[in-house]
């Protein structure tokens, strides 16, 4: 495959600890995975002997999941941390992916989502509302996936309030951008120095797009025009 091949199809890996996360969000995963590339490596790991992974055990062959047995060596812990954080290494330094999924709420692959970001490559996160916030932060993008419907759920995001820090944030994102003689900034630039400070994604709060988060704060006004969406703070 030339280089030119790969820029247009990047190759992304999604490692799943099977232990700390439901089945039940992974279509919605594997769809936000769809912005950094194709999911064309996918790995699941577990003591697939737990009945507690019976909903994974289900989705494994429809989803092209290549599951990863890891035996509770020692009453009470698991070996699936360690597995993940080798085979993440080993693709990372193989020089074959160009980014990664990785769904566990777990805070102990806080400093492999920091290494990979070291390398320059995306990490997009996906855990439950109890996911330590080193966790959080240490990915490029995190999203809840309590946030997200289930995959036989067509209802859409369950909205979320906004809390204030993210708030303060896109102001002093909006504050730091080129702005044009009214006051508008470009909602790319905004979006890109926000996400310098905060791991934060939109669909964690129930909003599919950053523009339409910002479009239900009051704290902002939005423009549509030919060359992209602006925003102000007005508040």
């Amino acid at each position: 495959m030339s280089t030119d091949e790969i820029r247009r199809n990047p190759n992304i890996a999604l490692l799943i600890d099977a232990d700390n996360v439901s089945a039940g969000s992974l279509d919605a995963a594997l769809t936000i995975l769809g912005d950094l590339g194709q999911v064309n490596i996918r790995r699941a790991y577990g003591n697939w002997k737990k009945p507690a992974l019976k909903g994974w055990a289900s989705v494994i062959h429809s989803h092209a999941i290549e599951p990863q047995q890891q035996f509770d060596l020692t009453k009470g812990k698991n070996a699936t941390d360690m597995k993940m954080t080798i085979d993440a290494m080993d693709l990372l330094y193989g020089g074959r992916v160009d980014g990664f999924g990785i769904m566990s709420s777990d805070s102990d692959f806080m400093p492999i989502a920091m290494r990979i970001r070291q390398n320059g490559l995306p990490v997009y996160g996906f855990g439950t509302s109890r996911t330590p916030e080193a966790f959080r932060q240490a990915c490029t993008r995190f999203i809840d996936l309590t946030a997200l419907p289930e995959d036989d759920e067509a209802d859409g995001l369950e909205k979320k309030a906004v809390d204030a820090e993210l708030v303060k944030h896109l102001g002093e994102a909006w504050k730091a951008s080129k702005r044009d003689e009214e006051g508008f900034a470009s909602l790319s630039e905004v979006g890109q120095r926000v996400a310098n400070r905060s791991s934060f994604d939109a669909r964690s709060y129930g909003f599919s797009r950053l523009s339409d988060l910002i479009e239900s704060l009051p704290n902002f006004a939005t423009e549509k025009r030919r060359d992209g969406v602006f925003v102000k703070r007005v508040r």
